[in-house]
Order: C-alpha cells, then sequence, then structure tokens
C-alpha cells in the first residue's frame, strides 16, 4: 500500500471551487498528469465528493478525516471502517484545521492500518512529527499551522523544521513516509521539498483555487522530477 502513497497529495478542503463537478474536475486532471509524467498525484476532497471520485479516478483518492469510532450508532460521524467499501485508499488525520487527541490519532490509525489503508497524520512541529511516527502510520505530514494557506512555503521558509523533521523521524521511525505541507504553491517549492528528503508534499488552495488545476498539477510534478534528475 506504501506504494500508492501520492508524491503530491491535494487537500481539496470545502472550498466552492473544489467541491461537486469542479471536484471531479481536479481529479481529472490530477490523472491526467500522472499518466504524463509519471508522478503519483493523490486528491482528498470532503466526504461527499471522496465517494465518487474514488468510483471514478484510478488515482488514489482519500478523505480528510475521520473519527474514532467503529460501526454503530454515531450519527454524523465517518469511521475508517467504511473506506475500503468505496475504494477510497485512506485518510489524513489531526489536520491542523481538524485537531484530534492523541487517544484517537492513535486508534484511527491503528484501524486505518488493519483494513490495509494509508494513514496520513498531521504534525505542527518535528518533536509532534517523531511523537505521531512512532504510532508507525504509513506517513506524517509535518506543516506549521502558521503557514498554511498562506503562500509562503516551508520548505523555504522553514527549511529547517523539516530537516530536524527528517532526521527525527528516519532515525526512530524509518518505515514512515514524510510529507512536508503548508503554503506550498510552486513546482520551486516541490522541489526544495524533495531536496530536503521529504517524499512528498501535501498542498491545498493552490490547486483547489487554482483557475487551470491541469496546468498547476504539471508545474508540481515538474518539480518532482527536477528534485529527481538533480
Amino acid at each position: 500500500m506504501k506504494d500508492r502513497l501520492p508524491r503530491i497529495l491535494v487537500n481539496l478542503k470545502l472550498y466552492e471551487q473544489s467541491v461537486g463537478k469542479r471536484a471531479l474536475e481536479i481529479g481529472r486532471a490530477a490523472e491526467l498528469v500522472w499518466k504524463e509524467k509519471g508522478v503519483l498525484i493523490g486528491v482528498a476532497p470532503n466526504a461527499l465528493d471522496a465517494a465518487i471520485l474514488a468510483r471514478e479516478l484510478e488515482i488514489p483518492v482519500f478523505v480528510q478525516h475521520v473519527d474514532s469510532v467503529p460501526y454503530g450508532a454515531f450519527t454524523g460521524y465517518i469511521s475508517p471502517l467504511q473506506l475500503k467499501q468505496y475504494k477510497i485508499i485512506g485518510s489524513i488525520i489531526n489536520h491542523s484545521e481538524k485537531r484530534l487527541r492523541l487517544s484517537d490519532i492513535a486508534w484511527i490509525n491503528q484501524k486505518l492500518v488493519e483494513e490495509g489503508l494509508i494513514s496520513i497524520i498531521c504534525a505542527a512541529t518535528p518533536r509532534e512529527s517523531l511523537s505521531v511516527a512512532m504510532l508507525k502510520p504509513t506517513s506524517v505530514a509535518m506543516e506549521p499551522p502558521e503557514l498554511i494557506g498562506t503562500g509562503i512555503s516551508v520548505s523555504k521558509a522553514k527549511p529547517e523544521t523539516i530537516t530536524e523533521t527528517v532526521k527525527l523521524v528516519r532515525s526512530f521511525a524509518p518505515d514512515v513516509r514524510i510529507l512536508c505541507g503548508a503554503g506550498i504553491s510552486s513546482g520551486e517549492d516541490v522541489r526544495k521539498a524533495i531536496e530536503l528528503e521529504t517524499d512528498g508534499v501535501l498542498l491545498a488552495s493552490a490547486v483547489a483555487k487554482h483557475p487551470d488545476p491541469r496546468k498547476k498539477l504539471m508545474e508540481l510534478a515538474e518539480g518532482v522530477l527536477k528534485a529527481s534528475r538533480d
């Protein structure tokens, strides 16, 4: 399943420009870029759209959040046990806009792993990244919350936080992949993140709000390829 962890994961959030038909358009653009460039791109739409996109697309489709509940009388919740039947490949956990207690993170991560799904746990600092990496998810995604949505890339503004995260996680949980996010908006940002020895990037508005998502995704994929060539 780790080979299905995207190099570029686009969180579509709940922007007007990234729900419904538009979510599917962005997903199809990501699929075209993957097939043309060979850089695996995944999307994480809202839960209503995720089931549709997972049915229509070949690329990995994630949900943005699941709750720490099994099947049962849990009105309004999403269980990690539901995802596989909809061909959803995994979930983001503990995004800065949907923070969770460590006990809930651990339970959700365990269930996703048991289901053979991808678990991506977000963390705000290198130390928090290490803490959640010890739960043995598929990946941690280090995102300083103060940079999210700013267009100021963590790979440029705070490269030392990425370097420290990579050092800590590689030392104590070497099988856990590392994504970085917050302010990633250009191919150059992606190139820098990969050169800092991450496995990929997590981003949102740069693609979700872009008038031509295919064009932006092509640029981002070129950043991955350039880092691989350098």
